[in-house]
């Protein structure tokens, strides 16, 4: 439905052969203008589309002469009457192809400077040109596509959770800083000198205060603030479906947002089947080297540990004698890749810890310069263990380290299938992944942690032991999967005041620290706490997905750059020494990049 102002009858993007000899107003942008002698054609654009007007020197000389001033960018209003096209000069590609406005009347509603960058989606710019100009750069249809395609999925959210009756509440933004994690954004209170809020890295403790407060089922399109380092799907703020909802496990969880992700993709016109497989944490990382597997292609993890650990191979037999393993991917059809190929692939894994990359391949039976270490009856089994067939590569990950092992080839799988071609990108592959430990060591800190946060409840089955063998135990966490990418992750959360109270001890905090933390919501459970769990999806993520796009800055309308600044507003800025006296601070050293802790000290004044 098109809403009729006094500025226009239609948008430039609907008229076709059925308003043919009707009087219309159309206000937008010049897109372009060509001077054909006797005839000006201009493309008008709005964000609906384009379409074709035309200046004739018969109607109207002195119109003419106006539009053959006019320039890219420069925003009018005009009247008209709509017409065929000659039928050799129609355009398919638009839905007002077909037609085209000879125009009688001309408003100029602003006049144009040519602009730094071109509005033109064939023209590339760098990202930093695109974000200083942000402006210009979100009137291209590929941007403005972005960001209602983002509308329209955050639309069927809304939509979709008021059907189930949840409430949409919104949690504050300046807030309470408990560090566990990433850190904190600091806001200072002028009222409160020598005091700061904290920009919330989730609304995390205030859900699950909603939950205690009897709202049974929460969620909010929330914002949320992590200062951290960038990268192309990282922003220091950033966008998530957040929820709640209590008297739940796991399976309900699972089964509410796969409704909500059915609704979403169907928003965007994209058919998804329910319900989705689940992998548990130990299946994801054995198969495929990663939490967060793409499953559209193979090349899955081969254990070959047992078969190589008789080997004469050093390498092999010192990593499994030190409890590590062995494990190898078949590259089907790849034994042409060079010597270099093979070292261009060895480079690529080493920032993940792997020392090395042994290899061999299959002609008319194995061969590499290791072959000699190992017996017939070895390969044999590794040949049977891999299904290697002619042509074929092994490439193999040793170290006595698991996760070395696993994350280097699943990295190794990654680049392999998109050197190979083996994703369909049409493809949606969306799963479950469960069963997450629940605690992981930390050596630097010496202590055990939380892998998702210190809520998170122990599976039932470990709820009496997990404090007494902490590296067994696994939670009722789980992380939706998209195409290789973790679009949200959530748990059932810990409501017993006892419970929480023996997970903050394995943790290594006391109670002093737990109660200056979360004293809050500590003391809220003490008064009847339902069980209840939630999850948060990562509307940036899921939108630079659905449009194609690596960088979750392609679909955020105002991004910061990789060094979290806004380069269009100039963002962050120096402030005036009243604003700082205000606050009650003092920089006593402004201005160095060297990173050293004491650089900028902040004292009250």
């Amino acid at each position: 439905m098109t809403l009729s102002t006094k500025f226009r009858t239609h948008t430039c993007g609907e008229l076709t052969e059925k308003d043919i000899n009707k009087e219309v107003t159309l206000v937008g942008w010049v897109k372009s203008s060509r001077d054909h002698g006797d005839l000006i054609f201009i493309d008008l654009r709005d964000r609906y589309g384009i379409t074709q007007i035309v200046f004739e020197p018969t109607r109207d000389k002195e119109l003419h002469s106006i539009a053959d001033t006019l320039r890219r960018e420069d925003v009018i209003q005009i009247s008209g009457e709509v017409r065929n096209r000659p039928e050799n000069m129609t355009n398919p590609k638009l839905i007002t192809g077909k037609i085209e406005i000879v125009v009688n009347n001309l408003n100029i509603l602003n006049k144009s400077e040519t602009p730094p960058i071109e509005v033109d989606d064939f023209v590339e710019y760098g990202e930093e040109v695109r974000l200083k100009y942000r402006y210009l750069d979100l009137r291209r249809s590929i941007m403005q596509n972005n960001i209602l395609v983002r509308s329209k999925i955050i639309n069927s959210v809304r939509n979709y959770m008021t059907k189930l009756n949840f409430v949409d509440i919104e949690t504050p933004i300046l807030a309470k800083s408990t560090p566990e994690g990433a850190r904190d954004y600091l806001v200072p209170s002028r009222v409160n000198p020598g005091e700061f809020y904290a920009l919330p890295q989730s609304p995390q403790l205030f859900k699950q205060l909603l939950m205690l407060s009897g709202f049974d089922r929460y969620y909010q399109i929330a914002k949320c603030f992590r200062d951290e380092d960038l990268r192309a799907d990282r922003q220091p703020e950033f966008t998530q479906i957040d929820v709640e909802m209590s008297f739940v496990e796991e399976e309900d969880i699972y089964n509410m947002v796969e409704g909500l992700m059915k609704d979403i993709f169907s928003s965007i016109g994209i058919d998804i089947k329910t319900p989705f497989p689940k992998l548990t944490y130990e299946e994801a990382t054995e198969k495929y080297g990663s939490d967060k597997p793409d499953l559209r292609f193979g090349l899955e993890l081969i254990d070959v540990t047992d078969i190589v650990k008789s080997s004469e191979f050093e390498v092999f037999t010192k990593a499994i004698s030190s409890g590590g393993k062995v494990k190898c991917i078949n590259a089907k059809k790849c034994a042409e890749f060079s010597r270099k190929d093979i070292e261009g692939l060895t480079e690529s894994i080493k920032p993940y810890g792997a020392k090395g990359l042994a290899w061999m391949k299959m002609g008319e039976d194995l061969e590499s310069s290791i072959v000699k270490f190992f017996s017939k009856e070895i390969l044999d089994k590794l040949k049977e263990k891999t299904n290697v067939e002619k042509g074929d590569l092994i490439l193999i990950v040793a170290d006595h380290k698991h996760h070395i092992v696993d994350t280097s080839l699943g990295h190794l799988r990654v680049h392999l299938a998109h050197r190979l071609n083996l994703i369909n990108k049409e493809e949606y592959n969306l799963l479950w992944v469960i069963d997450f430990p629940l605690l992981e060591y930390d050596e630097y800190e010496q202590r055990h942690i939380a892998v998702h946060h210190p809520f998170t409840s122990p599976k039932n089955e470990f709820m009496d032991n997990f404090d007494k063998h902490p590296e067994k135990a696994l939670a009722k966490a789980y992380d939706l999967v998209l195409n290789g990418s973790e679009i949200g992750g959530g748990s059932v959360r810990i409501h017993n005041p006892e419970v929480q109270s023996r997970m903050f001890k394995t943790l290594g905090i006391g109670k002093e620290e737990a109660e200056a933390k979360f004293g809050f919501l500590l003391n809220a459970f003490k008064y009847g706490a339902p069980p209840h769990g939630g999850i948060a999806l990562g509307v940036d993520r899921i939108c630079a997905i659905l449009t194609g796009n690596e960088s979750i800055r392609e679909v955020i309308a105002f991004p910061k750059n990789k060094q979290a600044r806004s380069l269009m507003e100039d963002a962050p800025s120096h402030v005036s020494q009243k604003q700082m006296k205000e606050l009650h601070i003092k920089l006593d050293v402004v201005g160095n990049n060297n990173n050293n802790d004491n650089d900028v000290i902040t004292t009250s004044i």
